[in-house]
C-alpha cells in the first residue's frame, strides 16, 4: 500500500459515509487472444481491478482508458466498444490521507472494451503492485471488490452495455 492515499470501498452499506462528489472514471476490460483478462493488484487498498481511472479535462473517456492503461500496465490498447456505465449510488469510495479524510465519492464509471496493440506489462510502481493475465476459471482466487466484479462479470457475460 502506498504512503499517501488510502482507498475504501463500500459496497450495499447503510453505514457507508455520504458521498461528497461525482466523478467519472474510465475502466477498460481487457482479454488476450486466449480469453484471459487484465487484472491488476492496486497499491492504495491492495484489490485487485481492470485498469481504471479518472477523466481529465480537455481528455474524452476513450482517451482516459487507453492513457490509465498504459499509465498502469505498460500496454497500448484501442478500444472496440462498451462493457457498460456503472453508477449505482450502492458503490461509494472514500479517500483517506492518513486519518483524514480527503473525499467521498459516489463513481460514474465508464466500462470499455479494449485489446491491446503493444507494450510490455511494466507496473508503474504508484499505480500498481502487480499486473497479470488471468484465467476466468481462476478469477474467484483474485481479491476484487463487488462493484468491480460487476463490470467483469457483465464483461464475461454479455456482449450487450450494461447502463446502471
Amino acid at each position: 500500500m502506498s504512503h499517501g492515499t488510502r482507498r475504501i470501498d463500500y459496497w450495499r452499506d447503510p453505514t457507508a459515509p455520504h458521498p461528497t462528489s461525482r466523478k467519472t472514471s474510465a475502466s477498460v476490460f481487457v482479454q488476450d487472444e486466449a480469453g484471459r483478462l487484465l487484472l491488476l493488484k492496486r497499491v492504495d487498498n491492495d484489490l485487485w481491478t481492470i485498469p481504471t481511472g479518472g477523466v481529465k479535462k480537455g481528455e474524452t473517456v476513450g482517451q482516459a482508458g487507453v492513457r490509465e492503461c498504459k499509465e498502469e500496465t505498460g500496454l497500448d490498447i484501442e478500444v472496440v466498444g462498451l462493457v457498460g456505465v456503472f453508477s449505482t449510488p450502492d458503490h461509494v469510495i472514500v479517500y483517506m490521507h492518513g486519518d483524514r479524510v480527503d473525499e467521498v465519492r459516489q463513481p460514474i464509471n465508464i466500462c470499455l472494451r479494449a485489446r491491446v496493440t503493444g507494450g510490455t506489462i511494466t507496473p508503474e510502481p504508484s499505480e500498481a503492485a502487480e499486473v497479470r493475465w488471468v484465467q476466468q476459471s481462476d478469477l474467484d482466487a483474485y481479491a476484487v471488490h463487488p462493484a468491480l466484479r460487476e463490470r467483469i462479470v457483465h464483461g464475461l457475460t454479455s456482449e450487450m452495455p450494461f447502463v446502471s
